[in-house]
């Protein structure tokens, strides 16, 4: 069965790329040109996954993301001109699930894409068992695994991993980490996140430098990176 996406898009030219692309790559989709009509053509057929412009001619993108988060968990790709870590991160924290910024590749859109709906397919009441490239984490037991190396995590560690794993490709603000791995309170205790980032990495990482899993998005938090086959 094929994917319907949602493009909320008033630019003509860049709503007309995603159509041709999705075309290209057997996807179905919608089209909104604003706010109202996205609200109720989202309501009315239920789409995979949506993809949201912030500048939308009746009001911010990120209004509207906030209504679909009231009634849905579908996922939510922002494609935006708008570069600043402010409002990549408000974004974020309102529920978007990715950010793309403009210009962008439409390889890099389909690939996001592709996470997401993967990602959103796992039904968490059941996923216990997480592998991405030589990296497993066992939920019941506890255990971590890498390349058939039993790893020795903390209890801290071992949740940081399992939320990073369990969202991975998804990028994820500072604040969101925080709040899920050490609870309300800890949302501005960022070197309590940066000494457990780094210590995950030394034990997960080949090169702690240069980190192939958890990837740094400068200024808004971290990308658990795992190849979508």
């Amino acid at each position: 069965m094929k994917h319907t996406i949602h493009i909320i898009e008033d630019d003509s030219s860049v709503k007309k790329l995603l159509e041709i692309t999705f075309k290209e790559y057997d996807f179905s989709f919608i089209s909104s040109e604003n706010k109202r009509n996205a609200l109720v053509m989202f309501l009315s057929h239920n789409p995979d996954l949506l993809i949201v412009d912030l500048g939308l001619p009746d009001g911010d993108g990120k209004d509207l993301i906030k209504q679909i988060r009231d009634v849905s968990k579908v996922p939510i790709i922002v494609l935006s001109a708008r570069h600043d870590e402010k409002e990549i991160i408000a974004a974020l924290d309102v529920g978007a699930d990715d950010y793309i910024t403009k210009p962008f590749s439409v390889n890099e859109v389909v690939a996001r894409i592709k996470a997401n709906l993967r990602r959103n397919s796992i039904d968490d009441s059941i996923e216990n068992r997480f592998v991405c490239e030589g990296l497993e984490l066992d939920v019941n037991t506890r255990d971590v695994v890498l390349k058939g190396k039993l790893l020795k995590l903390t209890p801290i560690e071992f949740d940081l991993l399992k939320y990073f794993m369990s969202n991975a490709n998804k990028t994820l603000t500072h604040k969101q980490i925080l709040e899920e791995v050490w609870g309300v309170g800890y949302q501005n205790e960022m070197q309590y996140l940066r000494t457990y980032v780094n210590a995950l990495r030394k034990k997960i990482e080949t090169n702690s430098t240069r980190p192939n899993y958890i990837k740094t998005e400068s200024g808004i938090g971290y990308r658990f990176t795992c190849n979508i086959k």
